[in-house]
């Protein structure tokens, strides 16, 4: 079992940065790709970052590139994503989620990822 704690959201106004963070526990995931996907009242779950395994690789939504960093310490077991330019659509429940393989490849389908942290809330203002 892996148990997912994000932590680091809050409230911001436009163009102001947030550092997320997913402290993971239960196993080692330094196996297994991760990734942070977001929900917006009314909407459906998106697709915002992916690293692999080794942090080697990572992917990003078209919405977020150039804004939004994506990065993970094995040491610690936690992910990161940077947020800098927050946006008023960027408000939204971001939740962090372990992989099922290395991450070798993009993967935004939601229901392939194994585990998932309860979400931290991260709310812009204009």
């Amino acid at each position: 079992q892996v148990l997912l704690v994000e932590s680091g959201g809050g409230l911001v106004q436009a163009g102001a940065s947030l550092r997320l963070s997913c402290a993971a526990s239960g196993r080692t995931f330094s196996t297994n790709a991760m990734a942070w996907f977001r929900q917006a009242p009314g909407k459906e779950r998106e697709f915002v970052a992916q690293i692999s395994w080794n942090g080697g690789l990572t992917y990003y939504a078209d919405s977020v590139k150039g804004r939004f960093t994506i990065s993970r310490d094995n040491a610690k077991n936690t992910v990161y994503l940077q947020m800098n330019n927050l946006k008023p659509e960027d408000t939204a429940v971001y939740a962090c989620a372990l992989g099922r393989d290395l991450g070798s490849s993009r993967n935004s389908d939601a229901n392939s990822y194994a585990y998932w942290g309860q979400g931290t809330q991260v709310t812009v203002s204009s």
